[in-house]
């Protein structure tokens, strides 16, 4: 039997209504959105324990589960893959998958394909796409294939050699009202939600307060409808760097890293494994 906290836990979890996108889409007059990543099924369900609206299988793990330097090198098959793991966790709160580099933008029949991947293999609840203007067509016929979708518009990290780096978007007044145009062409295409990475925070009260469906920051101040980070960087367990935009919640990567310390002084001086670890 698990401990009266696992129980608790357990029993929160299973009366905990499942979060749709239809809830997500109401939220805009509502309650804030909280999203978190997560990559595999002991994660997703910790994040969903907590109560937590959206999981996001970002491209993200490209770097922080994968090591690549950006996002650009994740295929279509990692993204399955790790969102099947999450998958299995049975969430209650909306699953939502990347599609990848190159996976959309090219036709529409493409993305329909890919998609269609995302929902039928990996078990993904709705699917998330870069970019604006360019693929208002394509949200459109995910939608018209009743494909639910999330945009994704600001800096958009699939763009990183487009825009020399990881910098903040919409910065000049030709900028700002592009990144309009662009989250205007999202709703158009039938996204239940936008969201808004890397922009100033004036420029993302502005689309929050002109668009119709909710909006989801990183990076982009505190007048979104809702907010997401990256759970590695949360938790300090991806070192390589921090973005000014996260708040870390606990050093978890200094306890892991403390913990492993202590076994391997345990194992080279005979401390562990001890009489109660032994059979």
């Amino acid at each position: 039997m698990g401990s009266s906290t696992e129980r608790s836990v357990n029993q929160a979890t299973s009366s905990r209504r499942k979060v749709t996108t239809t809830e997500i889409l109401a939220r805009k007059t509502g309650a804030k959105i909280t999203s978190v990543t997560a990559y595999d099924y002991s994660t997703a369900k910790l994040v969903d324990s907590a109560g937590i609206d959206v999981i996001l299988v970002g491209d993200s793990l490209g770097m922080v589960m994968l090591g690549y330097p950006d996002t650009t090198r994740v295929t279509l098959d990692d993204m399955v893959h790790h969102t099947s793991a999450v998958g299995r966790a049975r969430p209650k709160a909306l699953l939502v998958a990347d599609l990848p580099f190159l996976t959309f933008g090219i036709s529409i029949e493409d993305t329909l394909r890919n998609a269609g991947r995302l929902i039928r293999e990996a078990g993904a609840e709705a699917v998330k796409l870069e970019g604006g203007v360019r693929v208002r067509d394509e949200i459109r016929a995910l939608v018209d294939c009743q494909v639910p979708v999330m945009g994704h518009v600001g800096l958009t990290p699939q763009s990183v050699h487009s825009f020399g780096g990881f910098k903040v978007q919409g910065k000049t007044e030709e900028a700002a009202d592009q990144i309009l145009r662009d989250a205007v062409a999202v709703q158009e295409g039938g996204a239940f939600s936008i969201v808004l990475e890397g922009i100033p925070a004036a420029l993302a009260e502005r689309i929050t307060r002109e668009l119709d469906i909710p909006t989801i920051g990183i990076g982009a101040g505190a007048a979104c409808d809702g907010q997401v980070l990256v759970i590695q960087d949360m938790f300090r367990q991806f070192q390589d760097f921090t973005p000014r935009f996260v708040k870390v919640y606990a050093d978890l990567g200094g306890a892991m890293r403390e913990g492993l310390e202590r076994f391997g002084d345990e194992v080279r001086d005979g401390r562990f494994p001890g009489k109660e670890h032994s059979f």
